[in-house]
């Protein structure tokens, strides 16, 4: 029997989940639910509806799993709660420093109604998270550094187009070049945030919009923008659509740890990902993460979850004997 799919959202995420789906031979896309009017919007998959969001709630019984495709800033602190309370839910909400708290409100509505929700799925937070974990586990002496980019930042691209006077916008997310070689090098330095990464910002203002007002939100935005060296550079929408259409990323997790009596032998692991499609990539972490999902509650699990808090294998489908005879 397939795992139904259902899609909150139809944007870049959204679309993306779609194709993964299909790549899925377990899976089926039964909806998408869109908070635009349904009849204007098109998908690809012939066999799936579109609904809009207030008709989720009466096909609950119809769908195993619903992959929100929101945004950070303003959508899933929203979305989250809102649908699981009658959906098992994949999120994958990126505000580092909010999730303790993004998890705390997820998880009790999650429990309080028999669902599983995982959370902050993605590749940082997500993927990267999990190495994080691997490689201080494996390294407990040492130190571990992110950095991200050059690309595209979804998240912080969607803050800013939640800006007033904001028509659209992207985001750059910059390592620091010279910070990356010192840590390959074995320098072991410490690093603040500013140090590690700088941001640059391509914006489409609205026809009268006060620009200082709006550059000024930008560079002064907590959690976003405010840590860091950021640009921000006005644009047309034709250069924005022109320069800027694509939705690269990438980035690396470095762990520096030193081992025997006297901490006399240095290793480093290295992990990294170059992303042509930011978007693409994180919708086929999701789709992977709702199977979890599936079998976790399928097992009675209830509650929220995180990357951390899933088995490796409830990830991929395939059955034991083939994981111990391919995958070991």
């Amino acid at each position: 029997m397939s795992i139904r799919i259902g899609i909150a959202g139809y944007g870049n995420l959204g679309r993306g989940v779609e194709c993964a789906v299909r790549q899925n031979e377990d899976m089926e896309l039964l909806a998408v639910f869109t908070r635009r009017s349904p009849e204007e919007v098109s998908i690809l998959t012939e066999s799936a509806g579109v609904f809009s969001f207030d008709e989720a709630e009466k096909m609950k019984d119809e769908i195993d799993i619903l992959i929100l495709c929101g945004g950070s800033a303003e959508d899933l602190p929203q979305h989250s709660i809102h649908f699981a309370k009658n959906y098992n839910i994949i999120d994958s909400f990126d505000t580092h420093a909010r999730i303790p708290a993004h998890f705390a409100a997820v998880d009790t509505v999650a429990s309080e109604n028999g669902h599983v929700a995982v959370i902050s799925m993605g590749w940082d937070p997500g993927m990267f998270s999990l190495n994080r974990v691997y490689a201080e586990a494996i390294l407990p002496h040492g130190q571990t550094y992110t950095f991200w980019g050059k690309g595209i930042s979804q998240g912080h691209s969607d803050a800013i187009r939640n800006i007033a006077g904001v028509a659209d916008a992207r985001q750059y997310t910059i390592p620091v070049e010279s910070a990356i070689e010192s840590v390959r090098n074995g320098e072991c330095p410490v690093l603040t945030t500013r140090q590690k990464h700088t941001r640059e910002c391509f914006v489409v203002a609205e026809p009268g919009a006060d620009l200082e007002r709006i550059r000024g939100e930008i560079i002064n935005m907590p959690n976003y923008f405010s840590d860091y060296d950021t640009t921000v550079n006005f644009i047309t929408q034709e250069e924005l659509d022109a320069k800027h259409k694509n939705l690269p990323h990438g980035g690396v997790v470095i762990r520096h740890g030193t081992t025997g009596w006297e901490d006399g032998t240095t290793l480093i692991m290295e992990y990294s990902l170059k992303l042509e499609s930011n978007p693409e990539f994180t919708s086929n972490i999701l789709v992977a993460a709702a199977r979890a999902a599936y079998r976790m509650n399928r097992e009675g699990q209830i509650g929220c979850k995180t990357i951390l808090d899933i088995p490796p294998a409830y990830f991929i489908n395939m059955d034991k004997e083939t994981l111990l005879r391919e995958m070991i």
